[in-house]
């Protein structure tokens, strides 16, 4: 069987996190999007076959290349709980809306077959933001590039710290990691994000433990502790199931939430 190159895009790049995680598992960064000259010469050294983009707000998904994942990490000031809480609405984290417009924009363009992957990740604090209502928002402006009349009901109390939202032949997954966990002497928790638009793989990409060819015994065994409980759970973690079955004149007729 032929390989096919895998393929990775960029944006609120920073030093190339995502790209050298993308070079590890052998799939090829060919896009970033940065604008502190720091970031952007290291990025450039690290990377000197990806484009460099600049600016986000200028960048039209139709002119870029297409590629197979899109990964963003956007500005989290607005969302976290150590800021003012501004939210989406905020000057810096309202810069998602930049990631989702890209992003639909090389879909349109691709006859909706690129990015077939869309990650994204943020501060914990993103679940509470606006009481809930700003990871709502995340959710469904994510879900409404595979079905643009999507809506994503908000839950009874708070969001769950993993959770997962199966749509008709789609899927998005969601969980907060902790760096401690992966050999970084620190505890950084961090909130992350993956939707399938093509099929429903996005659960098993952050809940699903495969093996990788570094012999990290003890990252190794934590990851699958954390993996196997998540899994064992996430039917009682946040699931949101869409059913599929639409009006066009009322959107979403019917949602279920499984508990």
């Amino acid at each position: 069987m032929e390989n096919k190159e895998i393929t990775l895009g960029n944006l609120f790049s920073g030093s190339g996190t995502w790209e050298l995680a993308a070079e590890i598992c052998g799939i090829t960064p060919v896009f970033e999007a940065e604008i502190e000259p720091f970031p952007v010469a290291l990025e450039a050294k690290r990377f000197p076959n990806a484009l460099q983009l600049g600016d986000v707000s200028k960048i039209n998904g139709a002119e870029i290349p297409p590629v197979d994942i899109f990964t963003n990490s956007s500005p989290c000031q607005d969302l976290s709980v150590a800021g003012k809480r501004a939210g989406l609405e905020g000057e810096r984290s309202g810069l998602f809306t930049e990631a989702i417009r890209i992003t639909e924009e090389m879909r349109n363009a691709t006859a909706n077959v690129k990015p077939r992957f869309w990650c994204w990740e943020n501060v914990p604090g993103a679940l509470s933001s606006a009481g809930g209502e700003d990871f709502r928002i995340v959710l469904e402006s994510v879900a409404r590039l595979v079905e643009k009349d999507t809506v994503i009901p908000k839950p009874p109390k708070e969001w769950s710290n993993a959770g997962v939202v199966d749509g008709d032949g789609w899927q998005i997954a969601w969980r907060i990691m902790d760096a401690q966990y992966y050999g970084v002497p620190q505890r950084r928790r961090r909130i992350f994000l993956v939707a399938d638009f093509a099929g429903q793989c996005a659960a098993e990409i952050l809940f699903e433990r495969q093996g990788v060819s570094w012999n990290f015994t003890e990252i190794a065994e934590a990851w699958k502790d954390t993996s196997r409980s998540l899994g064992d759970r996430i039917d009682t973690a946040s699931r949101i199931v869409l059913n599929g079955i639409r009006k066009p004149e009322s959107g979403v007729e019917s949602i279920s939430r499984e508990r």
